[in-house]
């Protein structure tokens, strides 16, 4: 990692959030530099959301330290603010205004200068593809234009970084892969980009990411360092039918740790040790399964994820007493 100031967006040391009893963020530690997408992993429930407004300076921290653009998060909120775009789960689009018109509401808003705003709108207009519609009543997008139309507001004070809380949820695959692009393009104009999602097949298109899980950061690094350095155990797929047969003829195997049917193929995780690939074939056979290939294959950052989650589980029940 570099450690030059300058090349380092976000540093944040042991920075928690306490709500009463419940510890929603617990002692995080990372640092994203400039100019990097970065992603927050995690399921529902799991800390992405506080810990995104500690860093844009909504939430005030209750213990750790941390900086954005060089900013202290729990002392200089309003100055990060000016500086950053933040585009919530909820992102508050005006409905009865039109594409232009909730562009320059949020320009002003964000103090753009006036000889600036129409320069910034049409850039806007131009990155989220909406220059054919700038009459069009906000209301009346789609979900997946009304996203792009949330970032375009969130990105036209041009800030140095922006923030995405769950930015696709709920988007159909073509707008999500659409979005993906405009945030591909603003990262490469320089603009630092942190993602938050729990679609682990985002994942594979992050610089760098972090795993959350019960407001505890589990694993870092980028998405071929995770698969290797965090995932202990070999992944199969098996080309063969019928599949639900194949499916109970191998879930209680001593070697099989998980078995699931992604489409139409069975994928099973086995311990590491496991090398075996004709023994598989002969359990399913002996059981009336047609088996047409057997392969080794590569884990997927979700893989990896509910591993890590599961390791973390059984460690916690261990320290509690738990059965």
């Amino acid at each position: 990692m570099n450690n030059d100031p300058s090349e380092v967006a976000v540093s944040v040391r042991g920075l928690s959030r306490r709500f009463d009893n419940l510890i929603a963020v617990d002692g995080i530690e990372f640092d994203i530099r400039r100019g990097e997408v970065f992603g927050f992993l995690g399921p529902n429930g799991s800390g992405k959301t506080t810990t995104i407004r500690m860093l844009c300076g909504i939430l005030p921290p209750t213990g750790g330290e941390g900086t954005v653009l060089g900013l202290d998060v729990a002392t200089q909120g309003e100055a990060i603010k000016s500086r950053i775009g933040y585009m919530s789960q909820r992102f508050s689009l005006y409905d009865d205004l039109t594409v232009t018109e909730n562009l320059r509401f949020y320009a002003g808003v964000q103090c753009v200068p006036r000889h600036r705003i129409r320069d910034r709108m049409a850039a806007m207009l131009s990155l989220s593809g909406l220059s054919e519609r700038p009459h069009q009543l906000a209301g009346h997008l789609s979900g997946g234009w009304k996203q792009r139309l949330a970032l375009a507001c969130a990105l036209v004070h041009e800030p140095a970084m922006v923030f995405l809380d769950e930015p696709t949820s709920g988007v159909d695959p073509v707008s999500r892969r659409r979005f993906w692009d405009m945030i591909y393009h603003i990262a490469d104009e320089g603009t630092t980009v942190l993602v938050t999602t729990h679609y682990m097949d985002e994942a594979e298109q992050f610089d760098r990411m972090v795993f959350i899980h019960r407001g505890r950061l589990i694993a870092t690094g980028t998405p071929d360092d995770l698969k290797a350095r965090h995932f202990d155990a070999r992944q199969w797929s098996i080309d063969c039918t019928p599949l639900a047969r194949a499916a109970d003829s191998l879930r209680n195997a001593p070697f099989v740790q998980d078995v699931s049917i992604p489409g139409n193929v069975l994928r099973i995780t086995t311990q590491r040790n496991f090398t075996d690939a004709s023994l598989i074939e002969r359990m399913l056979t002996d059981r009336g399964v047609t088996v047409r290939a057997v392969n080794e294959s590569e884990p997927s950052l979700e893989d990896v994820f509910v591993q890590l989650s599961e390791t973390l589980e059984r460690r916690d029940r261990v320290a509690g007493g738990g059965a």
